[in-house]
Order: C-alpha cells, then structure tokens, then sequence
C-alpha cells in the first residue's frame, strides 16, 4: 500500500476511497481528514463517478475514529478545530450528491463509525466490533453521531449505545438497523462493490436525484416531502436517458445511460 493516507481508485463508474492508514487503525489524522475533503470535492463534481464506495485497508479496524495520540498533542483550542475539522468531513461526505456506499471491512469506533454513518447504506463485518464509545473518554460524538444514529436506529436505542459507549457486534449491529448488509469480514468489499456495480448501472441523473429528495424531504412533513419528490422528478424528464430508458424497454436490452 501507498503511504497516502486517503486512496481513490476508479472502476466503471464507481470510485473507491479508502483509508489507507491501517498501522494506525485507520485512525483519522487531520492529514486523512484533509485528503478524504479533497476527495469529497473532486468527486461531487465528477459526472463519471455515480456511486462513492468509503473502505479501508487491512481487513481488520476499519476506523478507529479520531486520531488520539494527535489529538493528545493539542491544545484546547486545536481540539475544538479538530472537531470542526471532522464534523465538516463527514458532511462533505452525506452530501455527496451521488449514493455511497460504506464498506466496513473490520471495526468500526467514534469518528470511524460516524463516517460510516455519513453513508447512504452500509456492509458491515459479522466478525467487526461498533459503537460511539466517546462518553468512555468524558466527551459526546461530535461528528454527527448524536443525530444520525437516533434518525437511523431509533431514539431509544441510539441513547442506550450512546450513554454506554457499549461496543456491539456485527449480528446486533445488522438486528437494531445499524447496517443494510452483514456479511463474512474476507465478503464486505465484495459485497459493497456488487451493489455498487448494480447501482452504477442504472440513470445516474435519477440517482442523484433520488438520493435528493430522499434526503431533503426525510424531516419534512409528507405533504412537503411530495412536493419535493416532484421537483426531483421534474430533473429527469428532459433527459436523454429517460428516453434511452423507454427505448431499452422496448428493445428488450440493458440500457445505455450517458447522465445526459
């Protein structure tokens, strides 16, 4: 493995960025964090790239979170933009406008599990270990774990995992909501990338759209919701794919989707 410690790799459609710090647990430095921004910001802009697969190297921690012997060398105020630092990440990340994927080849803690959080789906490990363990160390998640986990698993058991900084395995993990798919830890790259080939092929003006109103109208009232949904909507009828779509329907053929 590169030195680097973010790794973008490109394959038909589907661009993989991986952690590649797996000496140090996959931990997030600011060194990481930056280069997984700058990843981010290339992507967005990328219409070749129609789905986003987040892994790491090693096969055994996918993350570990925050980078805590960094951390330890920093002042109070340093750690405060550290946390900003992060917290910006993650965004970057769930506002990619294309569906991503988290591929979570091994455990996952705190910053390392928020990312994961940050996806739209996720493979996780039967073998892996997760939590937001911070309350363990006398600080909260500070990277979007307080409100994504309650708006993915539910208030009550987002509270309980939480307050415990209790590590759950992958079975429990896949039963309370936490991941999509749960597979053998040597399948989750595999498993991540068939789904993501599968996404890859359809319209990806109507991925990105769908992954919008998804998104946008998840805390809205349904009456709001539907509104946005047709808004959605509208962006794919004056596309050269949906016509493409109706011709491949009726040829009987797989689709050719340009994002025109």
């Amino acid at each position: 493995m590169s030195e680097e410690p973010i790794l973008v790799e490109e394959r038909n459609g589907c661009t993989f960025i991986r952690l590649n710090r797996p000496s140090a647990a996959n931990a997030l430095s600011k060194e990481a964090l930056l280069g997984l921004r700058k990843s981010c910001e290339r992507i967005r802009e990328d219409v070749t790239t129609r789905v986003v697969v987040l892994t790491s190297a090693g096969n055994k921690t996918f993350s570990a979170g925050a980078d805590l012997k960094e951390r330890r060398e920093m002042s109070q105020e340093e750690a405060r933009e550290a946390v900003t630092l992060i917290g910006e990440v993650m965004e970057e990340v769930a506002s990619l406008p294309q569906p991503v994927i988290a591929a979570v080849n091994g455990s996952a803690f705190g910053g390392g599990l928020e990312l994961a959080l940050a996806a739209d789906i996720r493979v996780f490990a039967k073998e892996g270990k997760y939590g937001l363990t911070e309350t363990s160390l006398a600080i909260i998640p500070g990277a979007g774990g307080t409100q994504r986990l309650p708006r993915l698993i539910g208030i009550g058991k987002a509270k309980e995992l939480i307050y415990s900084a209790r590590r759950i395995s992958g079975e429990e993990a896949f039963e309370c909501g936490l991941c999509e798919q749960l597979v053998p830890l040597e399948g989750v790259e595999e498993a991540a990338r068939v789904l993501a080939t599968r996404i890859a092929k359809n319209g990806p003006v109507a991925l990105r759209a769908a992954k919008s109103a998804m998104d946008e109208g998840f805390n809205e009232t349904l009456t709001e919701g539907l509104a946005i949904e047709s808004r959605a909507y509208a962006r794919t009828l004056a596309t050269k794919d949906r016509l493409e779509g109706l011709q491949a329907f009726k040829e009987k053929r797989q689709p050719k989707y340009s994002g025109e």
